[in-house]
């Protein structure tokens, strides 16, 4: 009974040893600070915020919050029985450290609203505009999720009926209208290159839900009216899109597909139909010699380099520099896999920029929780420089100094921004600018006295454009800090204005629609048009940088958008079109989205372009307490029943089956309370588990309590013609009932330092008991079945604990495949101390390191695991064939025959084990950009392997020899210890992203048995 004892310890020490891969490794979400939060209600909102002493602002964004809620509701008209939370951060930085939800948040996330509080989430942006328009954005999610969760014969589950493009393009299409360049000129390129997509083209991610579902519900609502957004959202959900357009629209969706198309295509033919794009200047960087997505280029200025951010590499953005003559990329200047103390590059709205020798490169990214500045040596890559700046924590489109000695900034502090400058030397800033309008995308003169920028201050002192704050050039004089704004295109976003050589202003501006190059001569105060695109100069958003000049000689970038790419062009001044126009005429036709012509039924586009003036509960005064965390409900999961059975063995017996999750949290997230309760059988199989995690501060450290039964059924035994009374006899067959209570409670914690790496400690103690039944069940002589009786025994066993105690250290910044890790590295390093019951030390070391040069990746993996101690003999063997450590190895490939050159069971076990693994993996089948062969739908992956291991109790075991009988009670002497190999192929295919199963062919290259097949489930390592 001792030994049986132990083998059940030691199964649960192995999965005690053995943690989920999400814990094992993955990438971290790092809380590098703590906030203050604040709480603040308005009639139909509780505002969490940690602005210090910015009244002015909370009030406005008390009422933003308002009058959005107004306008949403005149569409859904729904009834919200609580104040709806708004959760805002200071900046992205600190957004991407938000615990409200789960997962991780990109630089491109501009806001998200998640489902089971109904949260907002958001941080303050680089301009009004943008914090604005995403607040509108997040709060038709807000009415989207409450009117499908609270709604009529509708669920959360009801969500998965609506497409993205529909749940993403209504939020655009309210809080935007039907008037937005930017998304027309994503259909203007749609016509002009006969890719307008129908309904059924619209769920390919290559279409951007954004754009193309906010055109789609511009098209729907001009033909039926605003007041279809209800019910036809709704049918949506209950019933799908195809239903809900019969029901709600009365077409078929082909039919309605068909006009969708035909609109855009009528829309836009008088702007595109018939023409070509007139590009100006050299192609210089394309998806021929870089990637798909070349963006915010920046000339040096001796004219003879460019940088620029690019995908070239597939995985992720990062900063080339390229020769700016013949478009030859010289070399990458950073990565976040070379500068992995950086969790990311501002790449979305924010250009790097150049010293005035034209030797170093700057480039802005996130690091430990606030912006920072990366500055790169061109010639070797090499960082010379890592800023941060304490008194401004979020800033972009940074600029260098003519001199060398400082760079200026658009710095965001406390929900204003305003300009910077920041001194190289000693570290001091000098506040620029300080208002309320948004000052953004400074720019240094060539005499370094002047710094043209784009400013929303018009749109402050004489209102709104059809609802919009809209940006103007203007400049502000360094001596004595005066701002001139340049009056041209008021009403136009007027955006990324930079110095020529002759120090007249390029921008790019939306005044009739398109996005095209400007210039305003400083000394005329003419404004030239220089290009007549019909698509459009643009970068990733609206507000992206997009051209670049030289200060010292004729030539200027600009990055062109054509086909869901971006390439970048090279010219001069001479060869624009250089065409005076008046800077007073804006004419926006070519901006507006389907339908030319629009029914009545208005509401969005009359709201929005009259924002000012909708009327709503407006707030005097906002009213701030501390916040104060309180568990809520998030979700309720699982389910129960009763069952009445009978069987042979063991009678008629009624149990209960079933469970519940429970999760709660409180609103920022902070604190999260998980808990299960199941039963399966009787009251005595009765299991919980309840787990706290606190991520307030940089530490998370939690606690677990868990009672968990495990069932065993052991033949006891039987009787032979008992008289169980008098002159009655039957037969007897027992079994024992064993089960084995674990009661257990532990500690752990963790601490990110990065995205990548982090600490993570851990304690937990376990208490094990038994209870033991005996079930006698009587059959008559006969065989037929008379009763049965239940009796508690006494246990076999003896109650017994085990404690340990954890500490490791991880690192992972790979990137994932199509079915495996194909760049990147992850490591782990784990020390454990078990004690009680058993006393011993577990060692683990796993690297794995993926090289990728496209289309292939060269991936290897070295572990060791470890048990070390005077008592690891008594605790059931590692074991190195099993198949996620060494292919061909199982026992069921080893023969019986066992010979001196063959392997035996033995040579495969021991307290310790060491794995080298070698793949060559290549994409085998799936997206264009990565696969041999294109798929939309079958993702899977093809793998050389070279397994390579051994297990082992101590070294000298590989020294040694043992005596062992052969299936022909032959007595052969074997090594205690060999290393063995495999060598084979496999293929992984990844199942609609559920599993990844991997079916393999080995042929093992130590021992005599044959090659044959396998099968994984699971993704590679």
């Amino acid at each position: 009974m001792r030994i049986l004892q132990a083998v059940f310890v030691s199964l649960f020490i192995i999965a005690i040893c053995s943690p989920s891969q999400a814990q094992y490794f993955g990438k971290n979400k790092p809380r590098y600070k703590s906030f203050d939060f604040h709480v603040c209600q308005t009639p139909h909102f509780e505002i969490y915020h940690y602005l210090d002493n910015n009244e002015e602002y909370l009030n406005t964004l008390a009422n933003q919050s308002e009058r959005w809620f107004e306008m949403h509701n005149q569409v859904f008209q729904d009834s919200f029985l609580f104040k709806n939370p708004l959760i805002f951060y200071n900046n992205h930085a600190d957004f991407q450290q938000t615990r409200a939800i789960s997962g991780g948040v990109s630089v491109g996330t501009g806001g998200v609203t998640e489902a089971l509080k109904n949260r907002v989430i958001l941080p303050f942006a680089m301009s009004n505009q943008q914090t604005h328009h995403v607040l509108g954005h997040e709060l038709v999610h807000a009415f989207q999720y409450h009117s499908i969760i609270y709604g009529d014969s509708t669920s959360l589950r009801n969500m998965a009926n609506l497409p993205l493009w529909i749940v993403e393009g209504l939020a655009e299409y309210m809080s935007l209208g039907s008037k937005d360049a930017h998304t027309a000129m994503w259909m203007r390129d749609a016509v002009m290159n006969d890719r307008v997509p129908t309904l059924e083209d619209l769920y390919n991610p290559a279409f951007f839900p954004y754009r193309y579902g906010q055109a789609f519900w511009s098209f729907l609502t001009g033909k039926y009216g605003d007041d279809v957004i209800r019910p036809f959202f709704s049918n949506i959900a209950k019933f799908g899109l195809n239903d809900a357009i019969r029901f709600t629209l009365v077409e078929e969706p082909d039919t309605l597909s068909n006009m969708w198309v035909q609109a855009i295509k009528s829309h836009y033919a008088p702007y595109v139909e018939g023409k070509k794009d007139n590009l100006i200047g050299k192609r210089l960087l394309s998806e021929k010699n870089s990637g798909r997505m070349n963006i915010s280029p920046v000339l040096s200025p001796n004219g003879r380099y460019v940088a620029f951010l690019s995908e070239k590499d597939l995985f992720s953005i990062d900063v080339f520099l390229a020769d700016a003559r013949s478009g030859k990329i010289i070399r990458k200047l950073a990565s976040t896999f070379r500068d992995g103390h950086f969790d990311d590059f501002n790449y979305i709205e924010s250009a790097g920029t150049w010293s005035p020798n034209s030797k170093e490169f700057a480039v802005v990214g996130f690091k430990k929780g606030v912006n920072a500045i990366l500055v790169k040596d061109i010639e070797t890559g090499r960082t010379t420089r890592e800023i941060t700046i304490p008194e401004i924590p979020a800033f972009s489109n940074i600029s260098w100094s003519p001199d060398g000695k400082s760079i200026v900034l658009a710095g965001l502090v406390n929900g204003q921004i305003d300009l910077y400058q920041y001194f190289l030397k000693d570290g001091k800033v000098i506040q620029l600018t300080d208002n309320t309008a948004s000052e953004m995308q400074p720019y240094w003169s060539s005499d370094g006295n002047t710094i043209v920028f784009a400013s929303d201050q018009l749109s402050e002192e004489r209102g709104l454009v059809e609802g919009k704050w809209t940006f103007n050039i203007a400049e502000l004089d360094i001596a004595s800090k005066n701002v001139e704004i340049h009056d041209i295109f008021y009403g136009a976003d007027n955006l990324n204005p930079v110095y020529d050589h002759q120090d007249n202003i390029l921008f790019v501006s939306n005044r009739d629609g398109f996005r095209n190059l400007y210039k305003y001569d400083r000394e005329s105060e003419k404004v030239s048009q220089m290009t007549d695109l019909l698509v459009g100069i643009s970068g990733i958003t609206h507000y992206s940088p997009a051209i670049s000049a030289s200060r010292k000689r004729d030539r200027i970038l600009y990055s062109y958008f054509t086909q869901g790419k971006y390439t970048i062009y090279q010219t001069q001044d001479e060869r624009f079109l250089n065409q005076e126009v008046d800077p007073m005429d804006v004419q926006m036709g070519a901006a507006t989205l389907p339908p030319g012509t629009r029914t009545t039924n208005e509401i969005v586009n009359p709201n929005i372009a009259q924002l000012e003036s909708v009327p709503f509960e407006e707030v005097e005064s906002v009213v701030n307490i501390d916040y104060n965390p309180k568990f809520k409900l998030d979700y309720v999961g699982g389910g129960t029943g009763i069952a009445v059975g009978s069987n042979n063995n063991f009678g008629t017996t009624t149990g209960l089956a079933g469970g519940v999750d429970l999760w709660f949290s409180d609103i920022l997230g902070n604190n999260k309370l998980y808990s299960t309760l199941s039963v399966n059988g009787e009251i005595y199989d009765f299991g919980g588990q309840v787990a706290y995690v606190n991520e307030k501060n940089k530490i998370a450290w939690g606690g677990i309590l868990s009672h968990i039964p495990y069932r065993y059924f052991l033949n006891d035994g039987f009787i032979l013609e008992e008289e169980i009374v008098p002159g009655i006899f039957a037969n007897r067959f027992d079994t024992k009932l064993i089960r084995l209570f674990e009661d257990r409670v532990g500690l752990f914690a963790q601490l990110p330092f990065s995205s990548i790496y982090r600490v993570e400690a851990g304690a937990s103690f376990s208490y094990y008991s038994t209870r033991e039944e005996r079930i006698s069940n009587y059959y008559d002589l006969s065989g037929f079945y008379i009763g049965q009786e239940r009796e508690k025994v006494e246990s076999s066993f003896d109650p017994y604990s085990l404690y340990n105690a954890y500490l490791a250290y991880v690192g992972d910044n790979s990137v994932f495949g199509l079915a495996s890790p194909i760049k990147g590295h992850r490591f782990r390093v784990s020390a454990e101390q078990y004690g009680g019951e058993f006393d011993f030390t577990s060692l683990t070391l796993d690297g794995r390191k993926y090289f990728y040069a496209k289309p292939f990746t060269l991936a290897g993996r070295f572990l060791h695991y470890g048990r070390y101690g005077g008592e690891t003999d008594l605790l059931r063997s590692l074991y190195i064939g099993n198949q996620l450590l060494m292919r061909g190895f199982s026992s069921d490939d080893i023969g019986t025959v066992v010979t001196s050159d063959d392997l035996t069971i033995n040579q495969l076990l021991g307290s310790k084990i060491i794995t080298t693994n070698f793949e060559v993996r290549v994409p085998f089948t799936g997206p264009e950009q990565l696969a041999l062969l294109k798929s939309k739908f079958l993702f899977s992956e093809l793998a050389i392997f070279l397994d390579v291991g051994a297990a082992y109790d101590d070294f000298k075991d590989f020294n040694e020899n043992e005596m062992v009988l052969n299936a022909f009670n032959e007595i052969v002497e074997v090594p205690k210890a060999r290393w063995v190999s495999s060598t084979g192929l496999s293929l992984r295919i990844n199942v609609f992203g559920a599993i990844i199963l991997e079916p393999y062919y080995f042929i093992p290259l130590t021992g005599n048995h044959a090659s044959g097949f396998g099968l994984n489930i699971i993704p590679g390592w």
